[in-house]
């Protein structure tokens, strides 16, 4: 028998297309029965993943769905998403660059599209199914609030929460947005693009510093 090398794998799946994922589109089909006008947009890689976009208004829809009827019960985790690029350029990787800020890029909101800087974004999975589904939801740039999990799933408290403290997005029905990793005077939302690390104008950032060599070693 012929053994093909990972290459011609590769190439040979490729020719002949991306296949089909029955049980995935069996999912996209069930949610978009069961949100209606709620249902945006939906985004598969066969074998790997189910992307789905609803809006805002289906969010905790959405979510109660996936777990009633996908058998989703394992909440995973959830999180915003900043699709703003960074408007420091480079700036944010290296101290050298220049730290004016730039003309932000267009933005892109990856797979199931979006129209909106921000986007939550939860991860819920199935283990009767061996399977799980990315669900995301865009949140106007006016009013940064979402409809909270908790009724759905109670794990999401503390997702939320930092989702809060991080991003500045407010959870509507929460019982206990506060702080859990900064002081409460702090000011800001370190997880937005354009939020700025300006400690790294005052202190060498780790990694870019001087490296002294071992004994021996020459220099370049």
């Amino acid at each position: 028998m012929t053994q093909l090398s990972s290459t011609e794998v590769e190439n040979d799946a490729a020719e002949t297309g991306p296949q089909s994922d029955e049980r995935r589109e069996a999912w996209a089909a069930q949610l978009a029965e069961a949100l209606g006008d709620g249902f945006a947009e939906h985004h598969i890689i066969p074998g790997s993943d189910l992307w789905v976009r609803v809006n805002r208004e289906s969010w905790t829809d959405a979510a109660t769905a996936a777990r009633d009827q996908l058998d989703c019960q394992f909440f995973d985790w959830l999180s915003a998403i900043d699709w703003l690029p960074s408007p420091y350029g480079r700036d944010m990787d290296a101290q050298e660059d220049n730290p004016e800020p730039k003309a932000a890029d267009p933005m892109e909101q990856g797979h199931a599209g979006g129209e909106t800087r921000f986007q939550m974004v939860m991860r819920l999975y199935s283990i009767s199914e061996h399977m799980g589904i990315t669900i995301k939801a865009d949140l106007p740039d006016d009013d940064l609030s979402i409809d909270t999990l908790i009724s759905a799933f109670p794990g999401a408290n503390w997702h939320e929460r930092e989702a809060w403290e991080m991003f500045g997005i407010h959870f509507n029905g929460h019982p206990d947005l506060r702080n859990i990793y900064l002081p409460g005077a702090f000011e800001g939302n370190p997880l937005r693009k354009d939020f700025p690390l300006l400690a790294r104008r005052v202190k060498p950032w780790p990694g870019i510093v001087d490296v002294e060599l071992f004994p021996g070693e020459e220099g370049p």
